[in-house]
């Protein structure tokens, strides 16, 4: 199996989401994402800012409205496709990633940080609130933490995100390939079918109530246990063997 390697290639605009990166960012993210060899994707960033958000000159005047709710519904879909891909995202995050770009790496399954990374939604103080950006910001932080984040456009530094949960790991700098590395090849020694059924459990039953959360759960166990990787796994357990995954 592989790592697909998704590389935010705009330095000069700061790896700015416009209407055509997010296009650009949606095709990658669904390529072959059917193959059985495809195991985790990695979303990371050339130059020192990982994504400063929105590109603010498509979202002034000049832009109809229609125009500009295209822009936040595309994003929207983009965010929340992420989570439902088959197979792990991870944001390798090295330098800045405020409003959209913050956003974007609340929405990742994982994130590896850089020391240096900082995360903001600074839209109040453009007044355009980063209500959006909430979205995703308020379902991986503490409320508070979040509220402060979105009143006040304060930056995170990649320690505090690590502390509020919304980076998984904070490496120096030059561990953080070898890191996200480490994370995605571990990954990649699990069945794809199993791990898909599993993130897409996840997700579901984050939405519920304990008690509907454990009858949704409880069933896909089950389920689990009918795939044929369920069962080579649990045999090669017994057997004190490596499994032989079918994915």
């Amino acid at each position: 199996g592989f790592c697909r390697n998704i590389v935010l290639n705009d330095p000069r605009k700061r790896n700015a989401l416009s209407l055509a990166m997010l296009r650009s960012l949606r095709e990658d993210l669904l390529h072959d994402v059917k193959s059985k060899e495809l195991r985790v994707i990695v979303i990371s960033a050339e130059g020192p800012v990982f994504c400063s958000g929105h590109d603010l000159k498509e979202l002034s005047s000049e832009d109809d409205v229609k125009h500009h709710a295209q822009v936040f519904e595309v994003c929207a879909e983009v965010m929340t496709l992420i989570q439902k891909l088959p197979v792990p995202v991870i944001a390798k995050v090295n330098g800045l990633a405020t409003a959209a770009g913050c956003q974007l790496v609340a929405s990742c399954d994982i994130a590896v940080a850089s020391e240096k990374s900082k995360f903001a939604t600074p839209g109040v103080n453009i007044g355009l609130f980063c209500s959006t950006p909430a979205v995703a910001l308020g379902r991986s932080l503490p409320r508070k933490v979040a509220l402060e984040m979105l009143f006040t456009g304060e930056p995170l530094s990649a320690h505090e995100a690590l502390m509020h949960g919304l980076v998984s790991k904070v490496v120096p700098e030059d561990k953080l390939e070898e890191e996200t590395m480490k994370i995605s090849h571990k990954i990649c020694e699990s069945s794809k079918s199993v791990l898909a059924l599993g993130k897409a459990t996840f997700y579901r039953q984050m939405t519920q109530d304990l008690d509907n959360a454990y009858k949704l759960t409880t069933q896909v166990m089950a389920d689990n246990l009918t795939l044929r990787d369920g069962q080579e796994g649990i045999e090669a357990f017994i057997q004190k063997r490596k499994p032989v995954w079918s994915h």
